[in-house]
């Protein structure tokens, strides 16, 4: 789908980009500055190209009207578009978003390290503020080959941060290498320890010992997907332990909060309400929990107001 047919169809499913959505009167309305930040959701609508190695295909669109209407009703007044693994570096509808509400959205791209100069120019333009290694069922690259040293160093040039989504056992060396050439990175949802091990995976204890840096930042996101017990399918529990261990090395300066949505793969274990509660569950000291859903991601993903 090109830029063009991916903004029409960010209103709802309608075939007009010149239809009013929600998203859209709420983006007209709401401008009162920064009440909490989504550092980690998704947009999609049936029909895109898929990637051909995907993971999994959803039947099912989660558009920009559906994801306002969650941030509205739970406060949230700024959130950060992932890229989907299974949209592969197509990123044009994510792209699109970002075009239409450019003050209440920041981008995480998927693209290959061959990207030129004025492409990623553009993206940064359009409020992309970093790239996603999304590594979960893939062969791992090569991060020390030149190709991949070179395209590191252009993006920390544009002052982006690299995502990193990977099994906790292979952090050390995703991690370190990034780390090693000077590279901001953020881990997603906890640092994926292994559902057996959870806070004791060596993985998740790597992570751990890497606040000293100061480069490195945690999302606090999606614990289902790392749920230990068969009775804690949410995660509430792993994400408990997790989220107190993290606090303790990386203080909330270096802790992000997101949603997940919309929850692909475990719709049926969580909403957006649940998932934001789960915060107030983890971090029970307001003024930490301001910091995490505020403060840090304001800066990290460079919002303005």
């Amino acid at each position: 789908m090109n830029s063009l047919n991916a903004q029409t169809a960010v209103t709802a499913g309608t075939s007009d980009a010149s239809v009013v959505g929600f998203a859209d009167r709420w983006y007209a309305r709401n401008d009162l500055g920064i009440s909490a930040i989504d550092s980690h959701a998704h947009v999609f609508v049936k029909g895109l190209p898929m990637a051909r190695d995907r993971r999994h295909a959803p039947d099912y669109s989660a558009t920009a009207d559906d994801y306002v209407r969650h941030m509205a009703a739970n406060h949230i007044s700024h959130g950060v578009l992932v890229q989907p693994s299974f949209l592969g570096t197509d990123n044009s509808f994510l792209l699109a978003v970002l075009k239409r509400y450019p003050s209440k959205f920041r981008g995480v791209v998927v693209v290959d390290p061959s990207i030129s100069e004025a492409q990623l120019q553009a993206l940064a333009q359009l409020g992309v503020v970093g790239m996603r290694l999304n590594l979960i069922g893939v062969q791992m690259p090569d991060l020390t080959a030149a190709r991949w040293t070179r395209f590191v160093q252009r993006l920390i040039d544009l002052d982006w941060h690299i995502e990193v989504h990977r099994q906790a056992r292979d952090l050390p060396y995703l991690v370190g290498t990034l780390l090693r050439q000077g590279a901001k990175v953020v881990v997603d949802h906890f640092g994926r320890p292994d559902p057996q091990s959870g806070v004791d995976d060596p993985g998740f204890d790597y992570l751990l010992r890497q606040a000293h840096t100061g480069q490195v930042w945690v999302k606090l996101s999606a614990a289902y997907r790392t749920a230990q017990r068969p009775g804690d399918p949410s995660g509430l529990h792993f994400g408990q332990g997790a989220t107190q261990k993290l606090i303790q090395a990386f203080s909330s300066s270096h802790l992000l909060w997101g949603s997940d949505w919309p929850h692909t793969q475990h719709q049926e274990v969580i909403d957006y309400a649940a998932s934001k509660s789960a915060l107030s569950a983890w971090v029970s000291d307001p003024v930490q929990r301001q910091i995490i859903m505020r403060s840090t991601a304001q800066k990290l993903f460079k919002f303005n107001h």
